[in-house]
């Protein structure tokens, strides 16, 4: 997904985006901030690679860290929602995996999870990337791009 896309997408609809990145540690905020004009739709982000970052920047609870690690759907979910809120944003996205070379929680190598907080819902998706370390950070990247997109596009009356 181009993230020129992702922005005109926001722009279009006078919507504003925001991150929560483990894995991916700031690609995906990066990558929109690199296209002209995305300040109209960017607010934030927050790169929350420890857990207990998690919990105190984005409101991920520390029970469910410690129970099910960090590598996980509901986490995903948990960490769109705070960056939405942290941020005041209309939609958030947040990516969180094992990038390797070794397995994260008990996930195997490739395991990622990227999550949509919008104003009627949120969503995650479970993602299983091959490949390296850059292969899998850069897959996830592509997906939260692309569910970012998908959830503003599909939201539009």
């Amino acid at each position: 997904m181009a993230p020129q896309e992702v922005v005109a997408a926001f722009l279009d609809r006078g919507a504003t985006a925001a991150t929560a990145e483990s894995l991916t540690a700031g690609l995906v905020a990066a990558a929109l901030a690199e296209v002209p004009g995305a300040s109209g739709m960017l607010r934030g982000g927050v790169v929350s690679y420890a857990s207990e970052v998690k919990a105190a920047l984005l409101g991920v609870s520390p029970e469910l860290l410690a129970e099910a690690g960090s590598v996980d759907a509901e986490v995903a979910r948990q960490m769109a929602q705070g960056a939405r809120a942290a941020c005041g944003a209309d939609y958030a996205v947040a990516t969180t995996g094992a990038a390797g070379p070794e397995p994260h929680d008990g996930k195997p190598v490739g395991t990622v999870f990227v999550a949509v907080a919008g104003p009627h819902s949120t969503s995650v998706r479970e993602h299983l990337f091959r490949g390296g370390r850059a292969d899998i950070r850069s897959a996830a990247t592509q997906a939260a791009l692309a569910a970012l997109r998908s959830a503003v596009v599909a939201d539009t009356p």
